[in-house]
């Protein structure tokens, strides 16, 4: 009777910490990390306006100044595998450390291009800002996911995910206030007329502008990094493993074992397509608003942040509902609803077509951490590296933007909206395909021996 008595504490205590949301002990360090989620958000969307910045003031095509999304999402593809390496060393904290430390010396290097005053320099100091990124997602999505148990990962990732808007809120109003105003409403023809002198002095008000915000955002990143490296992250089975040193490579092994998981990379495409949508549904809100309702750049900014404050707030809505209902229908209903948003807006054009742009929003809200959690299911140690997988698929940010900068130089801003209805369509067929198979099966290594 009295080990009866004994033992129950035991078991109501494991009862316990299988129903909670985090482990124990594990408030302070998930509050830095989500901190972190917002961070990166600002920096994204503080980005996306650069495109028609950048393009006035180098007097450059819509094609030519989408290379700084290129420039942004390809680091996120070029550091991926990197970034899962130091996990393997170093561990998620480790990672995330580094990533914040390299993104923050991104952040001052536009001190030096704004004083340069090249696009090439903008486009090197965006490339180590998102390189230091890269790193801190890679680390930061899995540490979320190992902070409490696993049954509700996905759930936990969402939630985390959802303050990520609000730092694209801050950045885009941010950009609103700082940096599109400065900008000089002078056209390509406007400054050719110009004296080289009288173009300098203009260019370079101009990057002061773009460059305080940056600065600004390093100083918050290192800021971030010493919070985290002095927070004594309490010792659980999922995060000591985590930190295990591994002296792995990614050999042919681990690579066939996710390429053959078909759960695995159909995700990684739909997360290809899906960082394509938002990053081209935001960075050509302005060329479309300035389009078809005839406004200037700063009145296009407002739109933009209603786009953003519509993803805020369909976050925290979406992770509501996926207490009640199937992420992967929730999923799938929400693309099919881009598809006819973005069709629409093709059509109607005027006001009507550019709250569709912005409903857009909604519709791409639970996307991300909704098709990592779904693509990261049952893969075992082949976590680390299934991880950098979908954030290499950043890189859809990077190279289907300027597709669709190039539809708007040949046809119109309104057109070009096509290319985001493409897009949805290959993530409805993501969902369309979790639905039908709707367990993971295990393919890692430890699962096979």
């Amino acid at each position: 009777m009295q080990s009866h008595l004994t033992a129950a504490p035991p078991a109501n205590q494991s009862e316990l910490e299988k129903e909670s949301f985090l482990h124990q002990g594990m408030r302070l360090p998930f509050v830095l990390i989500v901190l972190c989620f917002a961070a990166w958000g600002l920096a994204g969307n503080l980005t996306d306006p650069l495109v028609s910045v950048f393009g006035s003031v180098f007097s450059m095509s819509a094609f030519q100044s989408s290379l700084v999304q290129f420039a942004y999402y390809g680091a996120y593809f070029a550091l991926a595998i990197p970034a899962a390496w130091i996990n393997s060393q170093l561990g998620y904290k480790g990672g995330v450390l580094i990533g914040l430390l390299l993104a923050a010396t991104g952040g001052f290097l536009f001190y030096p291009a704004s004083i340069v005053m090249t696009y090439a320099m903008f486009l090197i100091a965006l490339f180590t800002l998102a390189a230091g990124l890269s790193i801190l997602e890679t680390s930061a999505n899995p540490y979320v996911m190992a902070m409490g148990p696993r049954h509700n990962a996905t759930r936990r990732l969402n939630f985390a995910q959802a303050f990520n808007p609000i730092g694209s809120n801050l950045g885009v109003l941010l950009a609103a206030i700082f940096i599109l105003p400065h900008v000089n409403p002078a056209t390509a023809v406007d400054r050719a007329a110009l004296s080289q002198q009288e173009l300098e002095s203009m260019q370079s008000m101009e990057l002061q502008a773009v460059m305080g915000p940056y600065i600004t955002l390093a100083l918050l990143y290192i800021v971030i990094a010493i919070a985290i490296a002095m927070v004594r992250v309490p010792e659980h089975e999922g995060l000591m493993a985590d930190r295990k040193r591994e002296v792995v490579k990614l050999p042919g092994s681990r690579l066939g074992r996710l390429l053959k998981n078909r759960r695995y990379s159909f995700g990684v495409v739909a997360q290809f397509f899906n960082v394509a949508a938002q990053t081209c549904t935001w960075t050509f809100t302005l060329h479309y608003i300035t389009e078809n309702l005839g406004v200037n750049s700063t009145i296009a900014g407002y739109w933009l942040q209603a786009s953003l404050l519509i993803f805020l707030f369909s976050r925290f809505i979406m992770v509501g509902l996926m207490g009640r209902f199937d992420p992967r229908m929730l999923m799938t209903l929400m693309c099919v609803l881009g598809v006819g948003l973005s069709v629409f807006a093709v059509v109607s054009g005027g006001v009507a077509g550019a709250i569709a742009i912005v409903l857009l929003s909604a519709c791409i809200s639970l996307l991300f951490p909704t098709i990592y959690g779904i693509a990261l299911e049952g893969l075992g140690q082949d976590t680390k590296y299934g991880a950098a997988g979908l954030v290499m698929a950043i890189v859809g940010g990077a190279l289907i933007p300027p597709l669709q900068g190039w539809v708007v130089d040949m046809t119109s801003a309104r057109v070009s909206y096509l290319v985001v209805a493409g897009c949805f369509l290959v993530i409805v067929g993501y969902g369309a395909y979790v639905l039908r198979h709707p367990t993971p099966v295990s393919t890692s290594a430890e699962d096979i021996a």
